[in-house]
């Protein structure tokens, strides 16, 4: 038998997208990457889900594009992108993802407490 080095690629062909998996805390039952439909894994469903309330309590979000041979944490650049949105609508980060946006925007890192300030 002959051996060969080629492996076949998971990748279906012309099907180059970059994929976002958010994992999710569920408190004493643990946490886990959370079930996506494959249509619906990139970075503008994604957000619309957090939005909408559909994860718990994220903790990370994990990006990666196989046909480009990448993966990243994308939590940080996901957070200012809630931010912002939330912004833009005036509106308040929804409860479920303040820790998720306040801990990967560096805020709990940045606070400056004031300086006594005297009135004369």
């Amino acid at each position: 038998m002959r051996k060969s080095n080629w492996t076949p690629s998971i990748v279906p062909n012309g099907n180059d997208q970059t994929v976002y998996l958010v994992a999710d805390d569920f408190g004493k039952n643990g946490s886990a990457w959370r079930e996506t439909d494959c249509e619906t894994a990139d970075l503008e469903a994604v957000i619309q889900d957090l939005l909408s309330g559909q994860y718990n309590n994220p903790i990370r979000i994990i990006a990666f594009n196989t046909a480009e041979r990448w993966s990243e944490d994308g939590s940080e650049d996901v957070a200012h992108e809630l931010r912002r949105r939330c912004d833009l609508q005036m509106r308040d980060i929804p409860l479920p993802l303040q820790d998720f946006t306040d801990r990967y925007e560096g805020r709990h890192r940045r606070v400056q407490l004031p300086l006594p300030m005297r009135l004369a």
